[in-house]
């Protein structure tokens, strides 16, 4: 049954107006994935969008009729994404974040995953414009195998890198990334479906994707001077085959 959703989030960044607004509209691969818009307001932007507001270091609104999953099955009607940017009195700016729409079925569990993957994408924003502001990032993103899908799915992914149970936020660890070797991390974000881990040049996300009736994904920012993005999603592919063997 068709009915809508609104998601609301609104946070402070120790960043400017224009280093806001430049992430979410031309340096989306640092932090959520690559996108385009074309700027201005009636403009194209992602996933068959269009723009309806376009005012630049205030505010972004983007709307799209009908969204295409990609896999054919309809799961919702209307998509919107609201960015409204403040400056925030002695430096820094202040967010709200709108996502909101209409759900055409299995209402419940498509908005638990918007809504956890909302605060997932904007921590990885402040973490960018924290820890990497404008670098050029190079994005590689892939899905597990079927396996993937199991009940336990996220805590074998996990444990397959390496990353203990009982890693809290805040905390080193040693992990062995694809491509890369073992490494010290940072975990930046730990959520019961949810894994972000910061080294000195990228960010890794994970995503229990399986609680949702999906396969485990992985997203990597790589922030590493020639970094290639088919190499970087070669490796992940390989080793979440292994792991899921």
């Amino acid at each position: 049954m068709s009915k809508e959703f609104e998601i609301v989030r609104e946070f402070e960044v120790d960043a400017s107006p224009e280093e806001v607004w430049a992430a979410i509209t031309t340096g989306t691969g640092a932090w959520l994935w690559p996108m385009e818009y074309e700027p201005r307001e009636g403009g194209a932007a992602p996933f068959g969008g269009t723009i309806t507001a376009w005012d630049p270091a205030h505010r972004l609104t983007a709307r799209v009729e009908s969204p295409d999953t990609g896999d054919g099955t309809p799961r919702q009607t209307l998509n919107q994404l609201d960015h409204v940017i403040e400056a925030r009195e002695g430096g820094g700016s202040w967010v709200r974040y709108v996502h909101s729409g209409i759900f055409v079925d299995d209402w419940e569990n498509q908005y638990d995953g918007a809504d956890q993957h909302t605060d997932f994408y904007l921590h990885t924003l402040r973490e960018y414009l924290r820890h990497f502001p404008g670098r050029t990032p190079v994005f590689a993103g892939t899905d597990g195998p079927e396996a993937s899908r199991a009940a336990t799915a996220f805590e074998t992914l996990t444990r397959g890198l390496g990353l203990p149970d009982g890693a809290a936020e805040g905390s080193t660890v040693r992990v062995d990334l694809p491509g890369v070797g073992p490494v010290d991390a940072v975990v930046d974000y730990r959520r019961p479906y949810f894994a972000g881990l910061r080294t000195g040049t990228a960010m890794y996300r994970l995503f229990g994707r399986n609680h949702f009736g999906a396969p485990v994904g992985v997203s990597v920012h790589d922030f590493t001077p020639g970094a290639d993005a088919r190499l970087t999603e070669a490796a992940w592919r390989d080793r979440l085959d292994r792991i899921f063997a």
